[in-house]
Formats: structure tokens, sequence, C-alpha cells
């Protein structure tokens, strides 16, 4: 997991403290257990959690780190509130409404209307002053480069890309009218509207020697990172949401869709119109043939198609069988 520095990306607007969540008449909480008031500075996710800093947590604690004295933990589930060795935490009722008030209170992000850059124009783009690009780097024409963004040596931008919230290592290339660090599709199913979209307040992180094509979008992580691994390969009009980890010497054809965290292995090769369900894993070396649907994890050194996508042998013997019974 690659740790950044957030404000960069999401400068601080308001500082907050951990007793002004209990005071607000905008969320309402059921109970608290707060040993220590203290500035909340970031948001932590289960991987990686920082000192003074909130941390949202629904599924368990086995991860938690209880040395960290200046972590607040939010919760819907009564039986992680009542787990005494949490110093700060509140029992809510809906922890999607304490998320999108909190980010939205301490932030400056690219969903809310205060959010700004500051350009200045190169080769009829756009790039931020707060934007790092080495000289041997390439940018076209019709570009957007925004704040905190870092491109690193001999990489090709080319025309009308969009590139904001990412790291960018050496030697990568990106295709005509792509969008990286674009915003993810997080939401409460029970509110729709671009009101209720969760603030995504993560990066993306490409490495080195990675090839991007045209009209891909990669969606920037919710809190952590979306992140491609070295000399991975992606074609043209292929969708990365957010959180999804891709391993190295990917190679994943157009039209491609993989949804929200999903984690995927080192060489693993996709044909194209393929389509992955969200919070799955793909191991080590699999191949997913083109059009597949992939609805859950495959095991390293696979080769699976059809949909639901199951071993490719298996799916050959299954169209066998449905033409001999007239299908």
């Amino acid at each position: 997991m690659i740790i950044f520095d957030r404000k960069n990306f999401f400068p601080i607007k308001k500082n907050i403290d951990s007793s002004y969540l209990l005071k607000s008449s905008e969320i309402n909480f059921i109970k608290n257990r707060i040993s220590n008031n203290f500035d909340i500075l970031d948001v932590s996710s289960i991987e990686i959690q920082r000192e003074n800093s909130v941390l949202f947590l629904n599924d368990h604690t086995k991860k938690i780190n209880f040395e960290i004295n200046n972590l607040l933990v939010i919760t819907e589930k009564e039986i992680i509130f009542n787990n005494s060795k949490l110093k700060n935490i509140i029992l809510v009722e809906n922890i999607n409404n304490y998320w999108n008030f909190i980010i939205d209170y301490i932030f400056m992000h690219e969903d809310s209307v205060d959010y700004n850059d500051d350009f200045i124009t190169l080769n009829n783009s756009y790039i931020s002053k707060y934007a790092k690009i080495d000289k041997s780097a390439k940018i076209s024409n019709n570009c957007v480069i925004g704040k905190g963004v870092e491109i690193g040596k001999n990489c090709i931008i080319k025309n009308n890309t969009v590139i904001k919230n990412s790291l960018i290592k050496n030697n990568v290339v990106i295709c005509e009218n792509t969008s990286i660090g674009t915003t993810g599709f997080g939401f409460d199913y029970k509110k729709r509207g671009s009101n209720f979209l969760y603030p995504h307040i993560g990066i993306v992180t490409i490495d080195d020697n990675v090839h991007i094509g045209a009209g891909c979008t990669i969606d920037r992580g919710k809190i952590e990172s979306t992140h491609i691994g070295k000399n991975s390969m992606i074609d043209n009009l292929v969708h990365v949401a957010h959180n999804v980890i891709i391993g190295e010497n990917a190679c994943i054809a157009a039209q491609t869709g993989i949804s929200g965290s999903v984690v995927i292995g080192n060489n693993v090769t996709i044909g194209g119109q393929a389509g992955f369900a969200g919070h799955i894993r793909i191991g080590d070396n699999v191949v997913v043939a083109a059009r597949s649907g992939v609805t859950k994890n495959i095991k390293e050194n696979s080769v699976v198609a059809g949909f639901p996508a199951i071993d490719m042998k298996e799916w050959k013997k299954n169209i066998v069988r449905q033409r001999k019974n007239g299908h």
C-alpha cells in the first residue's frame, strides 16, 4: 500500500476535533466513549492507520493498532463499540452520513464547490502550479494536470488527457482522451443523486513502464490508492474503479470493466469486454477469456471463460452439451 501526503491533493480547509462531532446538531450519534480530545487531520483505513485521524469501521477489529492514541473510530456495530481497547469511539446510526459530513467539513475536494486549483499553460495544456513533472516527460495538447500530481521520467501524456490525484512513475504512456484520478462510484443504495455520492480522497498510483490506452478511466481510491503495477498494458476503453489493485505485467484488452476493490495478481491476461464484480480476488497467472463475467475469486494459474466465469475446459464442455440439446 502506497503512503502519500493527502494534503498535497486535498488541502485541509477547516480543523475539527473529536469533541466537535459530539456537539454538532447536523449528525446524530447513539453513544460515545472519548478518552482524549484531539484535532482530526486525516482519515485512516484498516490497511494504514494514522495518528490524529478518524477510522470508519464496520467489519472487524483484528487489524486495529491499539497503540495509536489519537485515533477516533466511528461505527454502526455495537460489538465493535463494546471493545474496551478502543479508547475513542462513536456509535452512530448511519456511518455514511458521518463520512460525508467529516470529509466535506475537513477537506477541499473536487466534488465540492469550494475546490480550486491554480494553473499555468504549456503546449495548450493546463498544468497545476502544484504539480511536479519531470523535464523529460512530454505533455501533449489540451491536457489537464491537477494539483499534487507527480509525473516521472520519459512519460508520454497524449492529447486531451486529464490526470489528477495521481502519482505516476517512469516510462508511462497514457493515450488520448483518458482520465486518471476521477471520482469513484460510491453511494448509499437508499439515497440517489449527486449530493449523496461519497467524497473520495484517495489517489491513483501508476508504476514504471505502464501503457494505458485511449478513452480509459481510472478512479482514485476512496481513502488509499487505486494501483496499476509495473509493466502492465491496458487497452482502449477500459474502466478501472476505485480501490482496485492490479499487479505487475497485467495485459487487459479493450472494453473491460473492473468494479471497485478488486485485487488482481501478477501476470494476469484479460480478454476484451470482460467484466469483474466488486470485492473479488484474482490470483497470479490467471487468463480470463473475452466477454467473461467474473463474479467470484479465481485461484492462481486458472484459465476461465463464460458467465459466470468457470474453468475454460468445463466451459467448452457446457457449450458442447448445449448444442447437443439444441440450444
